[in-house]
């Protein structure tokens, strides 16, 4: 019996980081140097190391390419086509998270040539196969936000009801009747008010909120 041959496959992370700026959804994206993909964006990412558990690289990449760290990553799917490195045979484990921009200070290594929020709306063409991982990850999160309370991920600790639904609607791509948004919201039991009221431009200010835990939970929100 023959043994079996040799691999040569690099295993690789990519995140896909979520957020809402200004009433849009926004994803974090690097600008590549390297042929052949000179100028294009990409998801932040690259190999795994020898002996590194594959959480620990997607936080470490992460920090290193974006200046973004302590947050939640959770594994989202994997992508093996073989055509997706021009460099080899190379798997990615892609992973997800939503994060407010809030005091987020965006940096990143001298071999890119920038780092930025892009508008999900506007997505380019991306490097490697990171149009069909953001596409993938876009759609999970639509799920989520239908049978989870994933949207605290995305707001700072006190916010409006109105800006919570506007977070709803820039992932869903549709608006939401405000009344009824309203009332299933707070039927839930998952926001309490937090005591002071915010003011946005030339509106009347509004009574701001919290979540009770900022923790994730499975709750039916979009019923």
């Amino acid at each position: 019996m023959k043994p079996p041959t040799k691999q040569h496959i690099g295993v690789a992370v990519d995140n896909c980081i979520f957020t809402v700026k200004n009433g849009e959804l926004s994803i974090l994206l690097i600008q590549m140097t390297k042929k052949p993909f000179i100028n294009m964006w990409a998801l932040p990412g690259g190999l795994v190391r020898g002996r590194e558990e594959l959480d620990t690289a997607a936080k470490r990449i992460l920090h290193e390419e974006t200046n973004v760290q302590n947050i939640y990553l959770e594994q989202l799917y994997t992508f093996g086509n073989l055509t997706r490195d021009p460099f080899g045979r190379v798997v990615s484990v892609a992973y997800l998270a939503l994060i407010p921009s809030e005091k987020i200070i965006l940096k990143t290594l001298p071999k890119y040539a920038d780092v930025r929020w892009w508008k999900f709306s506007e997505l380019p063409r991306l490097a490697y196969d990171h149009n069909e991982i953001a596409i993938y990850a876009k759609q999970r999160l639509e799920w989520k936000l239908e049978y989870t309370n994933a949207a605290w991920s995305l707001l700072p600790e006190r916010f409006t009801l109105t800006d919570l639904q506007k977070v709803y609607e820039s992932i869903l791509g549709r608006k939401m009747d405000k009344r009824n948004f309203r009332k299933k919201i707070l039927s839930l039991g998952l926001l309490e008010k937090a005591g002071e009221k915010i003011a946005r431009g030339a509106c009347r200010p509004a009574t701001s909120y919290r979540f009770k835990s900022r923790k994730p939970k499975i709750v039916d929100i979009l019923s």
